[in-house]
């Protein structure tokens, strides 16, 4: 069915009509051939941007023993579009590619973990635990065979993952990423590595994710030097996301860095089965707290659309035989106290409430996902 929207204000489209017609094939178009059928949306003064696109989430269910399922990061909470951030590695990525992938109205596309198994067993089984836990030959295989929805290359840093490795991982995924082409995505969080020794190793289009956690002895603010290191690679290219989760958010950490004037690329949610129902719940609610802790309105829409989008390579520039791909939301005064990963609160004073997805012909309601337990 064709659809009329109209009584919208646009962020981050500049150039977007005054009222968007919609075709039956799902198309902008500039001009319905008959609107008498077409279905009418009248946002009533609500936002409308593109659809929001979360570039951190885990949604290989039943392929780790973390995953939600697809559509709980997705439509129904403002989503169009998500990137399942090193859930599977090259043994198991076309599971993740036939049974989510290709079977969601949702964009799905992925980082492949460098780690040969993924998240099978996240943290139990480490994707890092010894020398046989990386095959460079069979990842850039898989990486050749699935071009078209593979990201980048995802590694977990942390000592808790890679154990006596070090840095050597990282070293050996970033070898894999220039060979295939491909940007890496870095999990930063405890030493070691040391964020010195991996911001060494990073290169234009590479993204750090979990940039403000607060994990102690290696934060992004713990001292002058290593703060003025990260935003040399911010003007440099390489990118900032925020990957909330239920472990690497913290406020005091993330207030004092957009203060300074380190505004990440990207707001994500690292969503997964331990962080759903609290303290992340959905994308909506992770803006609304980055734009609480300083973030500006429209950098905060880049961050959760334009921005990710564009690093997913999904059309960023709607015209006229382009699929429509649009989210719909209000900002809302909020009360609402929530929490960062280390259970300090903060009441918002504005909340990001998603009301509607249009995606091709069809138009879905939305909303922030509420707690069940």
């Amino acid at each position: 069915m064709s659809i009329q929207v109209k009584n919208f204000k646009t962020v981050g489209l500049p150039n977007l009509n005054e009222t968007l017609y919609i075709d039956d094939d799902g198309l902008l178009v500039e001009k319905l051939a008959s609107a008498d059928n077409a279905q009418i949306l009248d946002c009533q003064g609500a936002y409308l941007s593109l659809g929001w696109a979360d570039l951190h989430v885990h949604v290989w269910y039943g392929g780790t023993d973390l995953s939600i399922r697809a559509h709980e990061a997705g439509i129904m909470y403002g989503v169009t579009a998500m990137a399942d951030a090193g859930s599977a590695g090259e043994a198991n990525f076309h599971g993740l590619r036939e049974y989510v992938m290709d079977t969601h109205k949702e964009t799905i596309k992925a980082f492949i973990n460098i780690g040969t198994i993924g998240l099978v067993a996240c943290n139990r089984v480490t994707e890092l635990a010894d020398d046989n836990a990386v095959n460079v030959e069979r990842t850039l295989k898989v990486i050749e065979q699935n071009r078209d929805v593979i990201c980048g290359i995802k590694i977990r840093s942390g000592n808790v993952i890679a154990r006596v490795h070090g840095v050597e991982t990282v070293h050996i995924a970033k070898k894999v990423a220039n060979k295939a082409g491909l940007p890496l995505m870095i999990h930063i969080g405890e030493a070691p590595p040391t964020l010195d020794e991996i911001f060494d190793i990073l290169t234009e289009g590479d993204i750090i994710t979990h940039c403000f956690h607060g994990k102690d002895g290696n934060t992004i603010i713990d001292t002058a030097y290593i703060f003025e290191r990260a935003q040399q690679l911010a003007k440099r290219g390489i990118l900032l996301d925020i990957g909330h989760g239920s472990a690497s958010l913290d406020f005091n950490v993330a207030r004092n860095a957009i203060e300074k004037g380190l505004i990440p690329y990207s707001i994500s949610t690292d969503l997964h089965c331990h962080d759903f129902d609290g303290p992340v719940y959905d994308l909506a609610t992770t803006a609304s707290k980055l734009h609480a802790l300083g973030m500006k309105f429209d950098d905060c829409v880049n961050a959760i659309a334009n921005n990710p989008r564009k690093y997913m390579g999904l059309n960023i520039e709607p015209n006229f035989g382009t699929k429509a791909d649009f989210t719909i939301f209000k900002l809302e005064p909020s009360q609402e106290t929530v929490t960062d990963s280390m259970c300090n609160p903060m009441q918002l004073e504005q909340m990001f409430e998603p009301q509607h997805v249009i995606l091709g012909n069809t138009i879905y309601k939305a909303q922030r996902h509420q707690a069940t337990g």
